[in-house]
């Protein structure tokens, strides 16, 4: 009599809001976005969601995994920046320097991963409403040693429009009372990692196509109107719990920026 056969044990993996799965007799897959009443619900890429129990079986990178709900455990609250929050702290008086972002987008993001420490050290971040104000912008601001400028720049690359008008900053007068950095991407959507949204990587956009309309159309999302546009934005961002669903080039930037203007000089 031949022995009875013994499955090996499955890798148990802890759900995360961004996680993607693959339900293994539906072959549905898409990340997780919550669980309820021992339900896991996944969202597609086409932002359409169906929950599967929690005892089917599911893969992760092709592998079968059984999934788990995380393990509550008291621990010193972290802030979405991964910094350990500070209890009982009220927000400083803004402090004289401050951070500048091209738009109304980058301002948001930067907000829900970096507000509670921007709170904390009194930084307000203000919006440029495109790199070609930078120059006039920084003239009204009139930086100096006690009162500095941060810049976070979109497309910051060999070549670009922005790295143009960085590179004739930085020889102006500010000196080093002004920093520009800047990410690579076109646009600051393409900071959140594509994975969070179900996808391998963003779409290659022609550059005859107006980006974030290009890419609303790639993935079959309304793009005809400004309000398509900030819901697609809306859903994306949502996506993002910390610093971790971010590209670490967005994040060692804005790192950077923070640490620039509440440094004492």
């Amino acid at each position: 009599m031949k022995p009875r056969r013994v499955s090996a044990p499955r890798r148990q993996v802890t759900l995360a809001r961004g996680l993607v799965v693959e339900h293994t007799e539906t072959e549905w897959c898409g990340a997780v976005v919550g669980a309820r009443d021992g339900l896991v619900h996944l969202e597609d890429f086409r932002g359409k969601v169906r929950a599967f129990a929690l005892s089917d079986g599911f893969l992760v990178d092709g592998t079968p995994v059984t999934l788990a709900l995380p393990q509550r455990a008291p621990q010193r609250q972290r802030t979405a920046s991964g910094s350990f929050a500070v209890d009982q702290h009220r927000a400083k008086v803004a402090m004289p320097s401050r951070i500048f972002v091209e738009g109304k987008h980058d301002a948001e993001l930067v907000e829900q991963v970096w507000g509670d420490d921007l709170r904390v050290e009194g930084v307000v971040v203000e919006l440029l409403e495109g790199a070609d104000n930078l120059e006039q912008v920084l003239a009204e601001f009139g930086p100096s040693p006690e009162r500095r400028a941060g810049v976070l720049l979109d497309h910051l690359v060999a070549g670009s429009k922005e790295t143009r008008i960085a590179d004739q900053i930085t020889r102006g007068p500010f000196g080093t009372s002004v920093l520009i950095v800047g990410h690579p991407f076109v646009d600051i959507w393409a900071a959140v990692k594509p994975e969070r949204l179900g996808l391998a990587a963003w779409p290659e956009i022609p550059r005859t196509v107006e980006w974030k309309t290009g890419i609303c159309r790639a993935l079959g999302w309304p793009a005809e109107e400004p309000a398509d546009l900030a819901e697609a934005w809306s859903r994306i961002r949502g996506r993002v719990r910390s610093f971790r669903d971010l590209e670490p080039s967005l994040v060692g930037r804005v790192e950077q920026l923070i640490d620039f203007v509440t440094v004492e000089s």
